[in-house]
């Protein structure tokens, strides 16, 4: 399959958001990046509509629909029924206008493709020769089954969708001409490509529109009065169930919309559950007026629903007559290749994760997972690692800090804004003497130290160090780092004691300066000395005191 959704390698933040709405869980997360696997992918686009970040982008083709019109083929626009929900208050008429400008030779309603299906529809009704039918116009839908309940098969309505119908008829009508569908879906780029020859390029309408406003076309509403025109409610949940003349009494008619509906209606349909039913369905919530392409702006279902239901007409469009076979749909098994995952290897790597007992698998989905296991068996697979599961790392991240302030040798108090104590470690209370920590925790910090220094912390919004400071009512010095956190509300100190080495210190710079005053009287009993002994030698006495000032200098420096 070739990638009509990417992802944007600067934009990931490794929310897992993107995982957690995927159905199928097509994406493979490496080196903290997110990426789709296209084998396994059903185009549903949730991820791409759940994308906080705007990671994910739809691949654009106006480029390759710009290089058909110039071409010099005539090519025409079959756009998608929601049209009408996405740009309010036009017509097809306004569209068909529009579209012109920008060099189609024409334009037309998916609708009337709609029509021919929703005919195709009726007749299996009729013939009752399969005992349930699910629509095959949601590709998303025929990708589930083909991929992930090839079982499902015999049930799916092997028809063309109605872009293909439309495309089709418009090639007959039209031949030698070329066919752009512009609608909502993004699988619908996937299902022109795998069924070649029939529709040639794909749009959605957040590549059409800023086409139009590239070209400075703007739509305008043109009057429409065609009531022949019922299978514009194609676009919305149980609109292909509105168009159709429920013949066979036998039949129970139901719509089912939104992935996580149309999955456990597969299984009741695999596992025999369902007799004598036509089920429309669809992947999106809403159907097509929800599709991951209508904009989030565009997301209001029922607004939606009240632009298909006033502009859809009463009657059909009218459309040629097909022969059954020329609208039969190929659509086998695509069942991605699948490795088998015993239980010892998953065991594995749940304990590697932390959870070595089945209270500890929490199952969360925090990672994106539906269940532990599942995100073990993604690891397996090479699409997860260990570090997406949040719980074990914010465990493993206590543990590590929480071993650090336990056995550091520095002592550290933590204060909320109000000065109170909210923790202290025991290196702290050892320099302090502090029998218990309890003793002093929601304390005002005056009670155990200066306050000076964490105000000034708090007030100045800085890293502030106290070298060599010296605590009177413990008879210590120590170094102090005060560390204000805006965004905990904390603040942090840091203290090591250095009463020994400041002792040590203190002691050799007295020994010094002992040293120092013997050697001064030493050197100025000598000068005189040297000086009568000099003044026999026939030496200055200048020259002398330099040589014994400078050692004395010398002995001051060490």
């Amino acid at each position: 399959m070739a990638e009509h959704l990417k992802f944007k390698e600067a934009n990931c933040k490794n929310c897992y958001k993107c995982i957690r709405h995927c159905p199928v869980k097509s994406i493979r997360f490496s080196e903290n990046q997110a990426n789709i696997i296209d084998e396994e992918c059903i185009l549903c686009g949730n991820c791409y509509v759940v994308c906080p970040q705007n990671a994910k982008e739809i691949r654009n083709d106006v480029s390759t629909v710009k290089a058909l019109l110039r071409s010099g083929v005539p090519v025409y626009a079959s756009i998608a029924p929601s049209f009408v929900a996405y740009y309010g208050n036009v017509t097809i008429n306004s569209m068909e206008k529009a579209l012109k400008k920008l060099g189609f030779a024409g334009v037309e309603e998916t609708a009337v493709g709609a029509t021919i299906v929703k005919k195709q529809y009726e007749l299996m009704t009729r013939k009752a020769e399969q005992k349930v039918i699910i629509s095959s116009c949601c590709h998303t839908v025929n990708l589930l089954i083909q991929k992930y309940y090839p079982k499902a098969l015999p049930y799916l309505a092997h028809i063309v969708s109605p872009m293909q119908a439309h495309s089709m008829d418009i090639k007959r009508r039209f031949p030698g001409g070329k066919t752009v569908f512009i609608g909502p879906c993004i699988s619908k780029k996937a299902e022109a490509e795998s069924y070649g020859g029939i529709v040639d390029c794909v749009l959605t309408y957040e590549e059409l529109t800023p086409w139009l406003k590239e070209q400075k076309i703007q739509l305008e509403f043109v009057e429409d009065t065609n009531n022949e025109s019922r299978a514009r409610f194609f676009p919305t949940t149980g609109g292909i169930l509105k168009t159709m003349t429920a013949g066979n009494p036998d039949y129970t008619y139901m719509a089912i919309d939104g992935i996580e509906n149309c999955i456990p209606a597969i299984e009741d349909v695999i596992k025999g559950k369902l007799n004598k039913c036509f089920i429309e369905m669809s992947a999106c919530v809403g159907s097509c007026i929800g599709g991951p392409a209508m904009g989030k702006e565009n997301c209001s279902p029922i607004k939606n629903y009240i632009a298909i239901s006033k502009y859809a007409g009463n009657e059909d469009f009218h459309v040629g007559d097909y022969e059954e076979q020329a609208l039969k749909k190929d659509m086998s098994s695509l069942t991605p290749r699948q490795v088998y995952l015993g239980r010892k290897a998953i065991e594995e790597v749940l304990k590697k994760m932390g959870k070595t007992k089945p209270e500890d698998e929490l199952n969360c989905g925090s990672c994106g997972y539906n269940t532990c296991r599942d995100k073990a068996r993604a690891v397996l697979q090479g699409k997860a690692n260990l570090h997406m599961c949040l719980p074990y790392l914010k465990e493993k991240a206590e543990s590590f800090s929480d071993n650090i302030i336990k056995n550091t040798p520095n002592g550290i108090i933590v204060l909320n804004e109000s000065f109170e104590v909210q923790q202290i470690n025991a290196a702290a209370c050892r320099m302090l003497n502090i029998r218990n920590p309890k003793d002093v925790l929601g304390d005002n910090v005056v009670c155990i130290l200066d306050s000076q220094p964490f105000i000034e912390a708090y007030e100045k919004g800085i890293e502030c160090y106290y070298k060599s400071t010296y605590l009177p009512e413990y008879n210590k010095y120590v170094d102090q780092t005060v560390i204000y956190d805006k965004s905990y509300h904390i603040i942090i100190c840091i203290m090591r004691d250095v009463t020994e080495e400041t002792l040590q210190r203190e002691k050799k710079e007295a020994m010094g300066r002992s040293t120092i005053e013997i050697t001064d009287k030493v050197i100025e009993k000598q000068m005189r000395t040297v000086q009568e002994i000099a003044s026999l030698l026939g030496e200055t006495t200048a020259e002398t005191k330099i040589a014994l000032t400078k050692l004395k200098e010398s002995l001051m420096d060490e």
